[in-house]
């Protein structure tokens, strides 16, 4: 079918998706700009600092973050694979729905990827970065503590909507959904293109000292949907991974748990060395479980002597 995308160079298609980032994004910023002093008359600077004393505060700051997740990732990935071909739902991996069993494997294999990250955080923090970098990032964590605080059951699922489930979907969808496809098609790698998607997607976040650990936790993303072609148990995995840690925060304020999840702890060795064997276990199991969607296009389909393409071309690419 003429008009779609998917006939476009691989060149195009990653300005076109760049494009409707950037794009979306100040449309973004330009709109919180001019909306947030009309609504708070306050800037959102003033609004940010203002947070640490005022709860209202607070939930404006949420509902921006709502939003910068549905403009930034959720719109231009939708409209991106709704362009590229008539099926954007088969393009993103995100039918057939997964088995059951195969989203319990995802999700033991995301959780046994957590020793290795918390190591890379250890080492992260003694990275050579310049103290102002290390305050704004305090400031950043400083603002993050404030906006979770759940006294209360309701404050506990607004925050595994707003933080945990809705920019899993939209983070999901625009780097493994999308960018991480464009890339695998550009080097015709993919693993090379699963780790080089994994370092964008700690970059985009800006925080230095906890840049290894979110390569290690995108890289296990990326594979889980190299392996079973199905974004869903991606999507599932970054859901764990962020519910977790604000389930732990909930029950550490409410006395329930000791260690605060907010803070770094050291990782024992033995559970980094038992770890990585079983997750490589878990991401076997999961293959084997699973048909792994085609990530790179053929280079030409043959022909026979009557012109015919030869079946089993897939179209989903």
């Amino acid at each position: 079918m003429t008009g779609y995308l998917k006939q476009s160079s691989t060149l195009l298609q990653f300005v076109t998706f760049l494009g409707f980032f950037f794009g979306f994004f100040a449309v973004y910023i330009a709109a919180l700009q001019m909306i947030t002093p009309a609504m708070t008359g306050q800037s959102l600077e003033a609004i940010q600092n203002g947070a640490f004393s005022d709860p209202n505060l607070v939930g404006y700051l949420k509902i921006t973050q709502f939003f910068y997740t549905i403009v930034a990732f959720f719109v231009p990935s939708a409209i991106f694979a709704y362009l590229w071909q008539p099926y954007p739902a088969t393009y993103l991996g995100l039918k057939p729905a997964p088995k059951g069993l195969q989203i319990l494997i995802a999700l033991l294999a995301m959780y046994g990827t957590f020793p290795l990250a918390g190591l890379m955080g250890e080492w992260n923090q003694h990275f050579p970065i310049s103290q102002s970098a290390r305050d704004m990032q305090a400031l950043a964590e400083k603002l993050l503590t404030v906006m979770l605080r759940m006294p209360a059951i309701k404050d506990l699922l607004i925050n595994l909507v707003l933080v945990a489930i809705v920019p899993a979907i939209g983070e999901e969808l625009f780097f493994r959904g999308i960018l991480q496809r464009l890339i695998i098609k550009s080097t015709r790698k993919v693993w090379l293109s699963v780790f080089i998607t994994a370092i964008l997607f700690s970059a985009i976040h800006g925080e230095m000292l906890g840049f290894l650990p979110r390569v290690v936790l995108g890289f296990a993303l990326g594979a889980i949907y190299v392996i079973s072609g199905n974004l869903w148990l991606s999507i599932f995995a970054h859901i764990l991974n962020n519910g977790a840690q604000i389930i732990m925060l909930y029950l550490f304020q409410h006395g329930m748990v000791k260690d605060d999840p907010m803070k770094d702890t050291p990782v024992a060795w033995y559970l980094i060395a038992l770890s990585i064997p079983v997750t490589i276990g878990l991401f076997w199991a999961l293959s084997k479980k699973s048909t792994p969607m085609q990530m790179i296009d053929p280079v030409e389909p043959k022909k026979d002597k009557d012109g015919i393409d030869d079946i089993g071309v897939d179209e989903n690419l």
